[in-house]
């Protein structure tokens, strides 16, 4: 089944798109933790980071760069949060690569995740076994 974004890009179904250049589409999210909450899409369907080329990444957030200060200055925001999930596990629901700005005008909008500590050793470990991955 295709995703809800590639119909959005094509105008097949309504967005309140308030940007779109070749590579991108910026539109308000319909269920919005904010008002102002918008969605950015590259137009090249790719699920998430893990299968998106640099191209494209780099063409997303060139518009979640300039997309941002804008969506915070129209609702009168003193920050934005940009979040995006990669995968079931981390949440992701609509699986097209999409980036939320999330506009904030108090911390207190926010409720952030648990900040927990290793054990003694275990960062070491595990840093040691993503610079593994890397090559």
């Amino acid at each position: 089944m295709e995703d809800v974004f590639m119909k959005i890009i094509r105008r097949e179904i309504p967005a309140d798109i308030v940007y779109e250049d070749a590579d991108t589409v910026a539109f308000l999210d319909i269920r919005p933790n904010t008002p102002g909450h918008t969605l950015v899409v590259p137009k090249k369907p790719v699920q998430n980071i893990f299968d998106a080329d640099d191209e494209t990444l780099a063409a997303t957030m060139r518009t979640v760069r300039k997309i941002a200060p804008a969506v915070r200055d129209a609702v009168g925001a003193h920050g934005v949060h940009i979040n995006s999930n990669h995968g079931a596990a981390a949440g992701q629901i609509v699986f097209h690569l999409h980036f939320h700005i999330i506009p904030r005008h108090d911390k207190s909008e926010f409720a952030f995740w648990p900040q927990n500590e290793y054990p003694p050793g275990e960062a070491a470990t595990i840093a040691e076994k993503i610079r593994q991955a890397l090559g």
